[in-house]
């Protein structure tokens, strides 16, 4: 069954290592095959890895597009423990994103990866939040 993809007006989409390029009419693609596939804006560039979670992404990221995905697994892992002493709350994210690696389903995993990165981004807001309370505490 082929993968059903519309894009629009300008939208790049990744389909191995081959950057396509939309031109300026919506198109509907069908894609068969086993390469792998991913939006412009599902790809994240090594310098917005900015944060230890975006990091993770970028890295999983690194292992769909992969032929050797293998290559990036000490450098994943030896983060993954570093952001888990740090932050116990990701484990669950983290152990789905271990699971769909360890059976080569890195698709699933950067979906996975999503989810934790929006874990972050609330745990960043929260600190933000307490932040900007203490700072009024201080102030009176």
């Amino acid at each position: 069954m082929a993968l059903i993809i519309d894009l629009k007006p300008g939208e790049k989409i990744l389909i191995g290592d081959a950057v396509i390029t939309n031109d300026q009419q919506r198109t509907r693609l069908h894609i068969s095959g086993d390469s792998p596939i991913l939006r412009e804006k599902d790809v994240m560039k090594e310098e917005e890895a900015d944060t230890p979670c975006k990091k993770i992404y970028f890295l999983v990221q690194c292992m769909y597009l992969a032929r050797a995905p293998r290559i990036y697994f000490d450098k994943y892992f030896g983060l993954v423990k570093e952001i888990q002493d740090a932050a116990p709350s990701v484990t669950l994210f983290i152990m789905k994103i271990n699971d769909m690696i360890i059976e080569g389903l890195y698709y699933k995993a950067l979906k996975e990866a999503r989810e934790l990165l929006d874990h972050e981004a609330e745990l960043l807001e929260n600190v933000k939040k307490q932040y900007s309370r203490q700072e009024q505490i201080g102030a009176e």
